[in-house]
């Protein structure tokens, strides 16, 4: 290769593996990605060397004939365990430009060989006095003497709980809540984490903070909760150290270790909060010459399952807000607002008398001025701070809360805004995910909406992927995830925790004949029930890994995942292959369904979950063709088709309607596709037909939601679609905007508009499943979307919707950064894109119809006339339509205002009115309003009129 090294081509980012955090290689042959920077356009790599401990003896190098960055092979010899190496990556373009080396980066072999792992777990032994209660919180510790400098130590370690490390009186990493949630009676993984520099020659002791967490939460509904996994948390440590003289030492957990329920932490749980006492604090716990003597010996607990590398990057302190204001309630008591709803805790500053409580509550709303705790259920979401008598600092360290506001009791003295900002951090807390995908636009509600959105991940990504964070649930419900997925894959670089929990889906399947549970892991009585949407989470998640960041390895892993699901839903469907009659979620949370029955939806379930019986065959059939398995392809492809002609046989009409004549049931039909070209586009007229009847508002639930919007758009009718977004009534995205939402909510209405919180049992303030739109206001309004796997090919084509004068999306894709936009000046359209080095892009201009331009890398521009058909506003009066008046936004909004003005809370509220239609009139609608009502809406329409009227005569 030409060894010229040219400026203007510079290889970075690179990567072992999946995770964002550190190049960890948790397998003996790790893929390789990397980024290449290039100021050539249209650049374009064609090989690539990789060097292995470069400058050091026994320096190797591979040359790789490839045009691929992206999960490229591991070119060495297998690694082996505890292995550490420098890596660097250096690459040649087609115009013959040889890159610089990279700066190395160090490879980590976080795994260890067959048999190797040796400790067992152990936990504090039963108290004595039964005060402590099994799941008491407690210190463990152990000493070691190391007889030379230390060269290389590390430590692996997993727990049933959660559990921090400490060496010699620090912390071995930030990560928190260790080793986090996963299918622990199936899988379990470990930390390996670099502790060299916290060792030394000569006595060093090391010791654990160990807590329950989700090891013995108690699990379930309508007070019938239940422990699922055991009583008593347990750790296993196992510390591999090389010293300085060559020799070896392993230290792991064994009965002669000692642990007592001592230490500051009284009592811990994920739903009830922390109790944490000052008082309580040993100083030097951790380090050696600490006297345990009356600590008891601890217990062995036996365990089945070896842990094994963590894949994915742990949970991490990732943001903190300061309180925004302190609020004095109705009835009396103090109350922080941090201006957001998170999920963490609070870390807390504070003086006041020993023994003195300080008790901190919280939830996401205000209900009539106080603390909003309904929605909690049986979650206390309390934690209770008991002071030294001298200067404390607190934060929970076992626990978590979803919440915005934060009750404040006990404190000592006044709380007002200056001394809480100065005394009281909220602290963020996420799975630690690299943030890779951004989106603005010309309509801030759009941009709140969006950042919504993404606070909504960020809380609900917390080890798995959860449902909710603050009541007694948040459970990784697989429906949830399976239509978010799309979205977490842009917001977040979220490819190894997707990965990691699949493999649990996979793990949870085994143990059930092949049926994804509703919740993974899978800790309800009645989880175990096949349902649609649900379940296929098992064939969506991985399809999405595939095309999102072009993980075949996760593709491979989860395909006997994949089938078995398949399997379980050919079994269903039966001969007619149409799944019938059994238990459904449904599209869950449909507008209309009432807040005590959640799946009373529009569309019937039998039709959703047969249309998802050929989506995953679908699904099924290209993971075969993808995998190199003909025979498999040409099986579940034929059992595909045979279920869509049989979908389309039994839920349609020769007129091209669904017999579920519902929003949901026809964005599934277009979006899976389910019917012919033609079909299609009827089906897609209807749909546009039933938004518009609804006065363009939502209503859809869970599985409807994700998809409506690409019904629309695919089928000709983005101008619906772009009314559907911008809509604020209730129900519609932009309400819960409209109400001061700063994530997504569970129900449309989870708040009703008046302030009240719905009545519905089931009712959470950050839910991320609606938040789903994200996806096509990346994709479809700013126009960035994958062609190939992992962004390799993009393809850009935006959709101007009215309403909007620009949008734009930024991604970081394995490649680099992609970008895609449009902005509207003077009639005409300006398109943005820029491609990565060593990718291309496709490009479908607003309103072309002259095919695709295909381009390389670099900043590319486009300019084209404005496709958005600017009508002229027509005069409004009583005698116009609800139709006419449904498609004119200023007219709409007008109407509404005034009638909300005449009428308050009349039953025939045109907000709630679902027959916009063109066969009724705004005089037809007014004859259950006052009298007075004809003649004020005719004033306010008369000034409508002459305003809009005002401009043409000028």
């Amino acid at each position: 290769m030409n060894n010229d090294s040219p400026s203007t081509t510079a290889v970075s980012r690179v990567r072992v593996e999946r995770r964002t955090d550190g190049d960890f290689a948790d397998t003996p042959n790790p893929r390789l990605s990397w980024t290449v920077e290039s100021a050539v356009p249209g650049w374009w790599q064609a090989g690539a060397e990789v060097r292995l401990d470069g400058g050091q003896a026994g320096e190797r190098v591979a040359r790789l004939d490839t045009d691929e960055s992206r999960f490229v092979a591991w070119p060495f010899e297998p690694l082996r365990p505890h292995a550490r190496h420098t890596l660097q990556v250096r690459v040649t373009g087609v115009d013959g430009g040889t890159s610089p080396w990279s700066e190395p980066v160090t490879v980590h072999a976080v795994f260890l060989a067959d048999g190797e792992w040796a400790a067992p777990f152990v936990g504090l032994a039963p108290a004595q006095d039964g005060a402590a209660g099994p799941a008491a919180p407690g210190l463990l510790r152990t000493e070691l003497d190391l007889g030379a400098d230390v060269a290389r130590a590390t430590l692996y370690a997993s727990a049933h709980g959660v559990y921090q490390v400490e060496i010699n009186g620090q912390d071995v990493d930030d990560a928190l809540l260790k080793p986090g949630w996963t299918a622990y009676q199936h899988r379990l993984v470990h930390e390996a984490t670099d502790v060299t520099a916290l060792l030394r020659a000569g006595a060093n002791a090391v010791g654990v903070r160990l807590a329950g967490g989700w090891w013995t939460e108690r699990y379930g509904f309508h007070g019938a909760a239940r422990t699922f996994y055991g009583e008593r948390p347990a750790v296993a440590v196992q510390l591999h150290v090389e010293l300085a003289d060559g020799t070896t030492s392993v230290l792991t957990t064994g009965p002669d270790w000692r642990g007592a329920a001592v230490g500051p932490v009284v009592a811990s749980g994920i739903y009830a909060g922390e109790r944490i006492d000052a008082r309580r604090a040993l100083p030097g716990w951790s380090g050696p010459g600490f006297d345990d003597s009356a600590w008891p010996r601890v217990d062995v607990h036996p365990s089945d399952v070896v842990p094994e590398p963590a894949i994915a990057e742990p949970v991490r302190r990732v943001d903190e807000l300061a309180v925004q204001d302190v609020i004095t309630t109705p009835s009396g008591r103090t109350v922080l607002d941090f201006g957001q709803n998170l999920v963490g805790r609070l870390q807390v500053r504070v003086t006041g008398e020993r023994g003195q409580v300080v008790t901190l509550r919280h939830a996401e709303v205000l209900e009539d001025g106080e603390l909003g705790v309904r929605p909690l259920r049986l979650a206390a979401a309390t934690d209770q701070l008991v002071l030294s008598g001298e200067e404390d600092v607190f934060e929970p360290e076992f626990t978590f809360h979803g919440f915005r506001y934060a009750e404040i009791d006990g404190w000592p003295g006044e709380l007002d805004l200056s001394t809480a900002r100065a005394a009281v951090t909220a602290v963020v807390i996420s799975s630690d995910m690299r943030r890779t995908g951004w989106f603005e636009c010309s309509d801030e509600r759009v941009d709140r909406l969006h950042e919504n959105v993404v606070w909504g991940m960020r809380g609900n990504f917390v080890s798995l992927p959860t449902d909710c964070p603050q009541r007694d649930e948040r459970l990784g419900w697989t429906g949830d995830i399976q239509v978010f997925g799309p979205t977490a894959s842009y917001l977040y670089d979220s490819d190894a925790f997707l990965a990691s929990w699949l493999r649990d889906v996979a793990a949870e399947q085994a143990a059930r004949d092949g049926v994804c549970p509703i919740v993974v892991p899978m800790v309800l009585p009645f989880g175990a029930k096949p349902a649609a949407a649900w379940g296929d989470a098992a064939t969506v998640v991985p399809t999405t890994l595939l095309e999102r960041f072009a993980d075949r390895r996760a593709l491979a892993e989860q395909y006997p995942s994949m089938r078995a699901w398949a399997d379980v839903l050919v079994g269903l469907a039966g001969d007619r292959l149409l799944w019938e009659g059994m238990f459904q979620f449904g599209d869950w949370l449909d507008p209309d369904a009432p807040p005590d029955d959640p799946a009373g939806a529009k569309t019937d379930p039998d039709i959703v979950a047969s249309a998802y019986v050929v989506r995953s065959l679908q699904l099924v059939t290209a993971a075969a063709r993808e995998l190199g398995d003909p025979e498999a392809a040409g099986t579940y492809g034929d059992l595909a088709e045979r279920a869509r002609l049989a979908w389309v046989r039994e839920y349609t009409t020769p007129a091209g309607r669904v017999v579920s004549d519902a929003q949901t049931a026809y964005a599934l039909a277009i979006t899976f596709d389910l019917v012919d070209a033609a079909t299609r586009a009827t089906m897609g007229d209807r749909l546009a037909w039933l938004v518009r009847r609804a006065g363009y508002r939502i209503g859809t639930g869970f599985v409807g939601t994700p998809i409506i919007q690409d019904a629309l758009t695919s089928t000709g009718h983005a101008d619906v679609a772009g009314r559907l977004l911008l809509q604020t009534g209730v129900p519609s995205w932009l309400y819960a905007v409209t109400m001061g939402a700063t994530t997504v909510w569970e129900r449309w209405d989870s708040m009703l508009p008046d302030g009240s919180i719905n009545p519905g049992e089931m009712t959470s303030f950050n839910h991320y499943a609606f938040g789903a739109v994200a996806d096509w206001l990346h994709r479809t309004v700013a126009g960035l979307a994958p062609d190939a796997p992992g962004y390799r090919r993009l393809r850009v084509a935006p959709v101007p919707i009215a309403g909007l004068d620009h949008a734009s999306a930024r991604y970081e894709t394995a490649y680099g950064t992609a970008e895609a936009g449009w902005a509207a000046h003077g009639g005409q359209i300006v398109v943005h894109a820029v491609v990565p080095a060593n990718t291309s892009a496709v490009i479908v201009l607003p309103g072309t119809v002259d095919g695709e331009i295909q381009v390389g890398s670099g900043r590319h521009e486009w300019t084209v006339p404005d496709p958005r058909q600017q009508a002229v506003p027509q005069p409004v009066t009583l005698a116009s339509t609800l139709g006419e008046i449904a498609d004119d936004p200023e007219a709409y909004a007008v109407v509404l205002d005034a009638v909300d003005a005449l009428a308050g809370k009349w039953d025939g509220n045109l907000r709630s009115l679902q027959e916009w239609t063109d066969q009724r009139t705004l005089g037809d609608e007014l004859v259950r309003l006052p009298p007075a009502a004809p003649e004020r809406l005719r004033t306010v329409l008369d000034e409508l009129n002459s305003r809009r009227a005002a401009p043409a005569a000028r």
